[in-house]
């Protein structure tokens, strides 16, 4: 008699695993994500127009402030625990990896073009953690991952506004 082993990626419970992310790993894609725009920011701020150099300055340390907050919490002892959670994968997680990767900006940089990638960050940022808030388990990831999207909500809907005055002052 012939027994047929299978890959152990056709296993059962496979498919349910391959949907599952721990919250550690969630951490440290959410860190590279708040490291390359605090980074972008940073490095754009020179480069973009007078009206607009204190805002970029600005999400620059936004974004620096919730990436200290991921280095924080992925150091913190009573974190620890909760850093080892599987959660369901969001479906639009690989729109958020994208944003890991900045574009690359000819001079001169467009102002325009600078507040529409803002704003595609922060709408995936919003979404990613609005997903992993459904997510979550009850209790302080929940609570982390609530409080994230709104950070983001709230960057989008300044970016909106920056970009409506941009537009409507004749500054494209």
């Amino acid at each position: 008699m012939t027994t047929e082993t299978k890959p152990i990626h056709e296993g059962h419970g496979y498919h349910e695993l391959k949907e599952k992310i721990t919250v550690g790993e969630i951490l440290e894609t959410a860190s590279a994500f708040e490291q390359t725009a605090m980074n972008f920011y940073t490095d754009l701020k020179d480069k973009v127009g007078n009206q607009l150099r204190p805002f970029v300055q600005e999400l620059a340390d936004e974004e620096k402030c919730h990436y200290e907050l991921f280095q924080h919490l992925n150091r913190n002892p009573q974190f620890q625990d909760q850093i080892k959670v599987s959660i369901k994968r969001p479906p639009n997680d690989h729109r958020f990896s994208d944003y890991i990767q900045t574009p690359e900006l000819k001079e001169p940089i467009d102002d325009q073009a600078i507040l529409q990638f803002a704003l595609g960050r922060e709408q995936a940022a919003m979404d990613q953690y609005s997903a992993l808030a459904e997510e979550a388990p009850q209790g302080p990831i929940k609570d982390l991952f609530r409080y994230l999207a709104h950070e983001e909500l709230q960057h989008k809907k300044e970016l909106e506004k920056r970009y409506y005055e941009l537009v409507h002052s004749g500054g494209v």
